[in-house]
């Protein structure tokens, strides 16, 4: 039974290792960390998103630990029925005091975060307006959706505005764009966007995953860092990057959307919540954020001091401020 699609797989897979694009995961045997094991070899480690070095931050591990002698190790349950501890609460006041919004409502992970946003909010009458270089769960999301679909160049604002003169006709519209755009580190120009939101009547969503915790004066994210707290209507994020690795994201703004996605939409309403140890990690995290901002400036200092480095020494990189510095080969 199995004989022709085992051919036809085996066909894709010499087609990606012939690209040389066939993916080897590296075994690390020791904690997330600036200095990592692999095999018996101790390296340094250029490539993960532990940007504030939390992962296994002593208060992290404790406060993980400490729920799981107290609260257990899963809940069993989707939030809905009877997978809501108070800490689950306790965190989404947290994120929503963090990033200056109104409510917020966690998920699995922000790809589940993003994959049950559009799809909910928006519908054939509705156009969503997505960056072209926007993060594949996005990109996912959108798919789901039987709204409009159009894109814009990366940060053309003057595309932008022609596409929401050409949707002028749809019921809502919605702008979707990364906060920080993972390949090249460059940051969105959020305020420019909601400018143009403001103008047209339209929504803006922003995915944060690459900044919540250390981008901006405080942390907060791209808004913060552009200036524009009070205007976007959607946030997206990770809990799996600065804000300890671990697992989750969450969707925080306004109170009538985060009630809509509670009500119907589906990655939250059918997977299981959070397990206890992993919001009771992410609490001392916020806890941690919230009281200084030494993390998110040493990291800030640290990025200033590699790009001037890696300059010196005569690489080429992509000028910017973001930790994701690449570096231009060829």
């Amino acid at each position: 039974m199995f004989d022709q699609a085992k051919e036809h797989y085996s066909a894709i897979l010499d087609e990606i290792r012939g690209a040389g694009l066939y993916k080897h995961e590296r075994i690390i045997t020791s904690p997330q960390s600036a200095e990592i094991k692999v095999g018996d070899a101790t390296v340094i480690n250029f490539c993960a998103n532990n940007y504030l070095g939390l992962s296994s931050h002593p208060q992290a591990i404790e406060a993980a630990r400490a729920a799981l002698d107290d609260r257990g190790f899963g809940m069993s349950s989707v939030r809905f029925i009877c997978g809501t501890q108070d800490k689950h609460k306790e965190l989404e006041a947290k994120v929503s005091s963090f990033l200056g919004t109104d409510d917020t409502i966690l998920y699995s992970s922000c790809f589940d975060a993003n994959g049950g946003l559009f799809e909910t909010l928006l519908g054939p009458e509705d156009a969503i307006i997505s960056d072209a270089l926007n993060h594949a769960s996005i990109i996912d999301g959108v798919r789901l959706c039987k709204a409009q679909r159009h894109r814009f160049a990366n940060d053309d604002m003057d595309e932008l505005e022609a596409k929401l003169k050409a949707t002028q006709g749809a019921r809502l519209r919605m702008i979707a764009t990364d906060g920080v755009f993972s390949m090249d580190g460059n940051i969105a120009r959020v305020d420019a966007i909601c400018d143009l939101a403001e103008r047209y009547g339209a929504m803006v969503m922003v995915d944060d995953s690459h900044a919540t915790g250390f981008i901006g004066k405080t942390g907060r994210g791209t808004h913060e860092h552009r200036g524009c707290m009070d205007r976007v209507d959607v946030i997206t994020t990770t809990f799996g990057k600065a804000l300890g690795g671990a697992s989750g994201g969450a969707t925080s703004g306004r109170k009538e959307i985060i009630d809509v996605l509670r009500n119907r939409s589906r990655p939250y309403l059918f997977s299981n919540s959070l397990a206890p140890p992993i919001v009771a990690a992410t609490l001392a995290v916020m806890d941690l954020l919230t009281a200084s901002t030494e993390l998110r400036d040493r990291l800030e200092a640290n990025t200033m001091r590699f790009r001037d480095g890696m300059t010196k020494a005569g690489f080429t990189i992509k000028p910017g401020i973001h930790p994701i510095v690449p570096i231009m080969l060829g």
